[in-house]
């Protein structure tokens, strides 16, 4: 009966009684679980969620191998360059030192000469970028102050600084002399800051093809820094690379690699509809709730003259349904991200793999939805999801506690320990102190440092420990258990209601209903329904 019939002024006594059992009816099928409903009208929902499940995980292990030949392959070449290109590069190393204007200078031209000779002697597929014709040439960037007279006692300098580039073209016929300097570069020790060389090298992957995908091309844009601003007698030298993927120009492999694409395609496409459809199931049973939620809140506010709270409304909403319409959303948009990098038109693989993770991350959260047809399984969500409000009370004067240490570690360790440089790298390490890692390098790193910050490592990291290990941790596990012993309580003595399923309660009084049983005996795990509700007459 629709909602007009609350207000029609000629309705008799039996009609409005007809119509409060319907729309308690109404609400009692809403708030059902899927066996329930299956049961009540035979239908099989799930059946399009476990579908998606297992096309959405293919997908994903599918799209992380090619990932991972990506990252792969950008690594080792990033690690060759540094093999190539820096005179004492050790493995395991992010950078080392030069201490003499000497080694600045033989390694300035070791530099150069790898770079006019990189074909020659590289044993990968690598090449210098052309433009035009033409091979870009090696940039080699002075960064300094503009004036600078320090002595050890006296300094005068302006601070400003300037920036002075050369460039270092290709020449086959290049030949090592016996100077120290052949490109008659000079350099003032006293005003250097850094000195920057830029060069571009191109590189072809062609494992991909093995995997059934198109070979990319990448373009590293390779930085060396030498780097002197802390003008302390020692330059560092590092090497960093932006990566560029393109595809490949007058390129023809042999085989089905164009079928393979088009199946892969087509198999994404797949997936894309599948998880469309889901949204649009899931959006409308998130409309009907609303629906029925606004019509509950006029028939309590007409017949009860009262208005529904909050948390009444909530009621209405299945969080299980966000959370797939979220994912759906993620899979869309990562498939279609993943199209376009498999036809090489995008190349951003860091943003599409992390939609299609965390999509299969929640649908894979969604399934513990149909562990709730059996109580003994859905425990575990039942249990975080009553002890979610109290856990979060707790967590942020936890916080507050953890980001004081944060603070302190930065400002008086982090001068002395390479653990405690940054914010950030202080909040790892003593994640890793919760955890029972990194306690004993911190305490050997500050031997010999002075008596005062010894003494202050040893309060401060023993004081971390305790509170964060044994008190904080432990009041987290105790809220858990307490939250689990109601829970257990509730099961045995049953849970209060909210003022909708008493609302369905009491339909079930006036129809000579007694409380729903759980037929635990027939359920079963394997089954999607694995209990049923019966009236007991």
């Amino acid at each position: 009966m629709s909602e007009k019939s609350v207000h029609a002024p000629g309705c008799n006594r039996s009609d409005e009684a007809h119509f409060l059992e319907e729309f308690r009816r109404k609400l009692e099928y809403f708030f059902m679980s899927p066996c329930q409903k299956y049961h009540e009208r035979p239908r099989k929902p799930w059946k399009l969620q476990i579908i998606k499940i297992f096309i959405i995980t293919i997908q994903l292990v599918w799209f992380g191998l090619s990932n991972e030949m990506m990252v792969r392959f950008r690594e080792e070449n990033i690690s060759a360059f540094k093999h190539f290109f820096l005179k004492n590069h050790k493995n395991g190393l992010n950078y080392y030192a030069l201490y003499t204007k000497n080694e600045v200078n033989d390694h300035i031209l070791f530099i150069i000469t790898r770079y006019l000779h990189l074909q020659n002697l590289t044993v990968g597929n690598h090449a210098l970028e052309e433009r035009n014709g033409s091979v870009t040439p090696l940039f080699i960037c002075q960064e300094f102050y503009r004036k600078a007279n320090i002595l050890p006692d006296t300094f005068d300098f302006d601070p400003q600084t300037e920036t002075e580039c050369m460039s270092v073209y290709h020449i086959l016929n290049f030949q090592k002399d016996n100077s120290e300097n052949p490109l008659n570069l000079t350099i003032d020790f006293q005003r250097l800051l850094a000195i920057n060389f830029y060069l571009k090298v191109k590189a072809i992957n062609v494992q991909t093809v093995s995997h059934l995908e198109w070979p990319d091309c990448y373009k590293f844009s390779i930085n060396i820094l030498f780097d002197n601003r802390a003008q302390s007698g020692r330059i560092k030298v590092s090497l960093s690379s932006g990566v560029e993927i393109s595809v490949c120009k007058n390129w023809n492999v042999s085989g089905s690699t164009c079928v393979h694409l088009a199946l892969i395609v087509l198999f994404d496409s797949v997936v894309m509809i599948c998880c469309l459809l889901s949204l649009i199931l899931c959006m409308r049973s998130v409309y009907t709730g609303f629906l029925l939620q606004s019509e509950y809140a006029t028939f309590m506010l007409v017949h009860h003259d009262k208005s529904i709270s909050c948390s009444e409304r909530m009621e209405f909403i299945n969080g299980w349904n966000i959370l797939i319409i979220i994912s759906d959303m993620l899979s869309i948009i990562g498939s279609l991200l993943k199209i376009c990098i498999q036809s090489k038109n995008l190349t951003n693989y860091d943003v599409c793999s992390i939609l299609l993770g965390t999509a299969t991350m929640l649908v894979w959260t969604g399934v513990m939805r149909y562990l709730s047809f059996s109580q003994k399984y859905y425990i575990l969500i039942i249990t975080l999801r009553a002890a979610l409000p109290n856990l979060i009370r707790f967590a942020i004067c936890a916080v507050m506690i953890y980001i004081s240490y944060c603070f302190c570690g930065w400002i008086v360790l982090g001068p002395h320990h390479p653990n405690f440089r940054s914010f950030d790298m202080v909040a790892d390490c003593l994640f890793s102190m919760i955890n029972g890692d990194e306690v004993y390098s911190t305490f050997t790193k500050f031997q010999g440092k002075g008596f005062l910050l010894w003494f202050f490592s040893r309060v401060y990291v023993y004081s971390f420990i305790p509170l964060f290990t044994y008190m904080i941790l432990s009041v987290f596990i105790a809220i858990i258990n307490d939250t689990y012993e109601t829970i257990k309580h509730y099961e045995k003595h049953g849970a209060p209601l909210s003022k909708p399923q008493s609302f369905i309660a009491e339909s079930k009084e006036m129809m000579g209903c007694k409380k729903p049983v759980i037929d635990e005996e027939s359920s079963c795990f394997c089954c999607p329904c694995v209990a049923y509700v019966q009236c007991k007459s």
